[in-house]
């Protein structure tokens, strides 16, 4: 991890106060990142391992889920997700979908369907689409600091994270990357895509 990304995270950290909620440390974790990370990149690289990063200045949108949990939870992702997939690889899309014949420690927790995998093996799913079409919305009600997926045009796994929760889930504010950087955006803005599933961390925590 070099200085920049060591420094950037230390400012997210500042924004989350112990005596907030996990939910709400995470979502100002989460909106700790909007004008850090400014561009999005999805290609390969290597990082170190545990605790590895690419520069904060540019990620996709897994990365931005990633960076909350370090910087608000202290929980390492990267770390998480691989030890899993160690145990449990056959579990995991890996193989299927990106012809992998054993975990990597540099991409596996940067894909939306791992995070999905993980999160569901760890309890932490509220909600599944069972339909296949578009048009799917989530059930309320959404909670601050919970994890939302999405199919982007029926094709593109993506992920962010309900930084403000709203009486009308429409009416919520998430954060994601979707190409331009870490940015906020209305929940409704979303309604043109599928929704795919439903998240709270920590596993258990009440609706």
């Amino acid at each position: 991890m070099d200085r920049r990304t060591f420094l950037a995270g230390f400012a997210a950290a500042a924004f989350t106060p112990a005596n907030l909620t996990p939910g709400e440390r995470l979502a100002a974790a989460a909106r700790a990142q909007v004008g850090i990370t400014t561009s999005y990149d999805p290609l390969y690289t290597h990082l170190t391992y545990p605790n590895g990063d690419v520069d904060r200045s540019k990620g996709v949108c897994a990365d931005v889920i990633i960076r909350a949990f370090r910087d608000a939870l202290a929980l390492d992702l990267q770390q998480l997700v691989h030890e899993d997939m160690l145990k449990h690889f056959a579990d995991y899309p890996a193989r299927k979908t990106w012809g992998e014949r054993t975990p990597d420690s540099s991409i596996d927790h940067r894909r939306v369907l791992n995070l999905e995998t993980y999160f569901t093996r760890e309890g932490a799913r509220l909600w599944m689409a069972i339909r296949s079409t578009a048009g799917d919305a989530f059930p309320p009600p959404l909670a601050t600091g919970d994890i939302v997926t999405w199919l982007l045009d029926a094709r593109l796994p993506h992920i962010g994270m309900i930084v403000a929760a709203a009486p009308v889930n429409a009416n919520a504010r998430v954060v994601h990357n979707i190409g331009r950087g870490t940015e906020e955006s209305a929940l409704a803005e979303f309604q043109p895509h599928r929704a795919i599933a439903h998240y709270r961390w920590p596993a258990g925590q009440p609706r």
